[in-house]
């Protein structure tokens, strides 16, 4: 079905390349000695993800960020927060062997920044309305929902895929070296979006 193939082409065009989201979900699959520990990370990434999908599709982001102060502010908050980001990731020294601790927050902390990561960046925000939301218009009714759904069901089966291929490197890299290396490289992705954030905020 058409609806359906699209949405799945479409999900995975916009979550394949790597982003803020995609780094912390992958660094925390990485750090927890169990799979299961990095579930409230997976969870509220993918939930917001959801949240946003909907919102583009039925419109409403649509409506709410036609207001130049919120518009603002959320470029704003969203680089201040991307860079703080980075900051903490750079400063991530992982301990070596069986006591590694790279990048492992608590459950309420993984919930804290996957949601941050989620809804404070602006850029994904922008493409989920500009992209999702704009190429859902070709479709009503059944179909929408068609799209809607393999959009949604992409992202989820991404972030779990994610978090995965984060704990085989996790459990590979027993010495810690290469997670410091991919902290600090993921660190400099997460700055660089801070600025594409910030040139967006004094371009508008």
């Amino acid at each position: 079905m058409e609806p359906l193939l699209h949405g799945i082409v479409l999900a995975f065009g916009l979550i394949l390349p790597l982003g803020v989201q995609n780094v912390f979900i992958f660094n925390q699959g990485a750090a927890h000695r169990k799979f299961s520990h990095a579930w409230p990370a997976i969870m509220t990434a993918a939930i917001c993800d959801t949240m946003l999908i909907y919102l583009a599709v039925t419109g409403v982001s649509v409506v709410v960020l036609n207001f130049e102060w919120l518009r603002t502010s959320l470029f704003l908050v969203g680089f201040l927060f991307l860079a703080y980001m980075g900051w903490v990731m750079w400063r991530t020294t992982p301990e070596k062997g069986a006591h590694q601790r790279s990048s492992r927050l608590s459950a309420k902390r993984q919930i804290t920044f996957a949601a941050s990561v989620s809804l404070l960046n602006p850029h994904a925000i922008m493409d989920t309305i500009g992209v999702i939301g704009t190429s859902s218009l070709v479709y009503t009714g059944e179909e929408k929902w068609f799209f809607t759904s393999a959009v949604i069901g992409v992202s989820w089966i991404w972030f779990f895929s994610l978090a995965i291929a984060g704990r085989k490197v996790g459990q590979f890299d027993t010495s810690g070296r290469l997670l410091k290396r991919i902290n600090q490289l993921s660190a400099l992705i997460v700055w660089a979006m801070a600025l594409f954030v910030l040139s967006q905020l004094f371009s508008h």
